[in-house]
């Protein structure tokens, strides 16, 4: 049996002032720290001993790993990043905090920002300081590549190829891997996992740093997936993230 975690980071600094974060590379919180270490300690408790690791280039998630494989002693397993796996771009929302944008715009108007599928928020400009193509970890990039706002399907069409060409070839080597990263990029791997549909899968909310596993047998065909940790608990944690952009 091979088993994918699926984690999201812990909570951001702007996760906790309910801003939109998109590719802004910003910190952990405390509770973050607290909520890594927590899922490091799940894990452990149910037998996980990975053998790989994949995370984003944004700090939040790498931090998250970092907390996770301490806990589990785990320090030492290859880990590997890639831009690939970086949250979906939220273009000129970026910074916006999301209450004070659905009470300007409205909530359905702020719900399709965050969750439709195919329509992307206003992009930004290529030359301004909050662009990628200012960042030196994205110099490896062409213009064509770098986005300055995504759909959800756009994050779909770059985090897909990764999974197929680089994720799921490796569990030919090994028995257990984690993938840490974020909300939306995690949506989009898991929406292909399970043949989400594109209005389905707007209702889908990934809670910060609960383990979710996939379990595949050995010809990577899926088996079954569950949440590590309470249900009633897990549900509360959905439904926060779920309001987070309501006025």
């Amino acid at each position: 049996m091979k088993k994918v975690v699926l984690l999201r980071h812990g909570e951001s600094v702007w996760n906790k002032e309910n801003r939109f974060t998109g590719w802004t590379d910003v910190d952990l919180s405390e509770k973050g720290v607290e909520e890594a270490k927590k899922a490091g300690k799940t894990l452990t408790e149910n037998g996980f001993v990975f053998q790989k690791a994949y995370t984003s280039y944004l700090k939040r998630a790498v931090k998250t790993l970092n907390q996770v494989l301490d806990v589990m002693n785990l320090d030492w397993i290859p880990v590997e990043k890639s831009w690939r796996l970086n949250e979906k771009h939220y273009g000129m929302l970026q910074g916006l905090n999301k209450s004070e944008t659905a009470a300007q715009y409205g909530d359905e108007q702020v719900l399709i920002w965050r969750r439709s599928y195919d329509i992307a928020p206003t992009p930004l400009e290529m030359n301004e300081p909050r662009s990628p193509r200012q960042d030196i970890r994205y110099n490896e990039l062409s213009d064509a590549q770098i986005p300055l706002t995504e759909s959800l399907k756009d994050t779909v069409d770059r985090i897909v190829p990764y999974w197929k060409e680089v994720i799921a070839p490796s569990m030919k080597k090994y028995d257990q891997i984690v993938v840490a990263a974020h909300g939306n990029s995690l949506r989009g791997i898991i929406k292909y996992l399970k043949n989400i549909s594109n209005e389905d899968i707007i209702s889908l909310n990934l809670p910060t740093a609960v383990p979710y596993v996939f379990e595949f047998d050995d010809n990577m065909n899926l088996v079954k997936d569950y949440f590590l940790g309470d249900p009633e608990e897990i549900k509360k944690l959905m439904d926060a993230v779920a309001n987070q952009g309501k006025k």
